[in-house]
């Protein structure tokens, strides 16, 4: 299980990373459960991008996978070709997306999105890096 507290010292990890690397992200964290647990829009972070965060996390948790290697496995020919239609268009595959750790096992999952892939990719693991 995830806590609230450490939802929210994973979100404060993205967002330092965020205004380290200048670009304002949505980072969003979900539960064991792929429920929304806490999200930050930081200011002057696109809008379009929230939902994309939200789905970010859902999917790297539905699928204990980052978005980043499902999106890698799922490009035409691959065993996961087509799973982005899947889940009424909720799974991302591209960067942005980790599972959550605590002693090996998979709580939660954080997303962010605001940036470019390898953006969104560093502050995700930053982020993720608060539980391991």
């Amino acid at each position: 299980m995830i806590s609230l507290e450490k939802a929210h010292r994973v979100i404060a990890a993205g967002e330092a990373k965020a205004r380290e690397i200048g670009c304002p992200m949505n980072i969003a964290v979900v539960d064991a459960g792929t429920n929304l647990k806490a999200f930050i829009r930081m200011d002057g972070a696109w809008l379009g991008s929230i939902d994309i965060a939200i789905n970010k996390a859902f999917t790297a948790k539905a699928f204990d996978i980052s978005t980043k290697a499902l999106g890698e496995n799922s490009q035409p020919g691959d065993q996961f070709f087509g799973i982005n239609a899947s889940n009424h268009g909720r799974v991302m595959i591209f960067a942005g997306g980790v599972p959550l750790k605590v002693n090996g096992e998979i709580v939660g999952a954080v997303g962010v999105s605001g940036g470019n892939g390898e953006q969104d990719q560093t502050v995700a693991e930053a982020a993720a890096a608060v539980c391991s």
